[in-house]
């Protein structure tokens, strides 16, 4: 477990250029936090370190479910805040998405005995009017086949 505070969006977006290096193809990466903690400010720079060249088409897919970028590696970007099921889940597809790239899911605290293990968390917890505290985690389980 790692712990990473920063104090700006700009700052939050930086760490996630940053850690973005640690993933590879076949990794889910659940965000979990409040409204406004900076879930999706944290995926626009995972984004960029993984290669989308236009991270300013990054956004919320709140009412979409899922979008993806095209990069070196497909990134998804879902957001689980409106799920209405578990079958909704399971339509998405997200071990096609994971045999060829990298999931992010928004919100992953909503299904997250559905997820794939091993994965990484990123919890996010607002520390002030612009501070975040972000906590990076491996969640070990039995592996993917």
């Amino acid at each position: 477990m790692e712990t990473f505070d920063t104090d700006s969006a700009a700052a939050t977006e930086l760490l996630g250029r940053e850690l973005a290096g640690r993933f590879k193809v076949g990794d889910c990466v659940g965000l979990v936090g409040g409204l406004g903690s900076g879930k999706t400010v944290l995926v626009r720079g995972l984004a960029a370190g993984l290669g989308v060249a236009d991270v300013s088409l990054v956004c919320s897919p709140t009412y979409v479910l899922v979008r993806e970028y095209p990069a070196r590696m497909t990134v998804y970007h879902l957001d689980l805040y409106r799920i209405g099921s578990d079958a909704e889940l399971a339509a998405l597809g997200m071990e096609e998405m994971l045999a060829d790239g990298v999931v992010l899911i928004e919100w992953a605290d909503r299904a997250e005995k559905y997820l794939p293990l091993p994965r990484w968390q990123v919890a996010i917890e607002i520390t002030g009017a612009e501070a975040r505290r972000l906590t990076l985690s491996a969640i070990e389980g039995r592996p993917r086949d």
